[in-house]
């Protein structure tokens, strides 16, 4: 029973050596904030072509005649603002 409670504790130890630093954890977070495009901005592009594609097509509806375009207008704007919305929340979330 003692031998492999002692066996089993320097098991658990020996893979809590195995595991990376607080060092290595700054430098990746570093390196793919340095790399790659935040999720903020690629959030804001997203917002910007969700409203640009909503725009274009309501005012396609308005010029066919359409009359009641508020149903479209709330669903392209309250889209835009969750892309917005949501990048604000995974920058917060992961500091990227």
């Amino acid at each position: 029973m003692k031998f492999s409670l002692t066996f089993c504790c320097c098991l658990l130890s020996a893979i809590s050596f195995a595991q990376p630093g607080i060092s290595e954890m700054q430098q990746a977070q570093s390196d793919l904030s340095s790399t790659f495009f935040s999720a903020f901005n690629c959030s804001m592009v997203i917002a910007g072509l969700l409203g640009l594609n909503g725009a274009v097509k309501i005012y396609h509806n308005w010029q066919m005649g359409k009359e009641r375009i508020d149903s479209d207008v709330a669903a392209w704007f309250f889209a835009a603002m969750f892309m917005v919305l949501a990048g604000a929340f995974l920058r917060a979330l992961f500091g990227i």
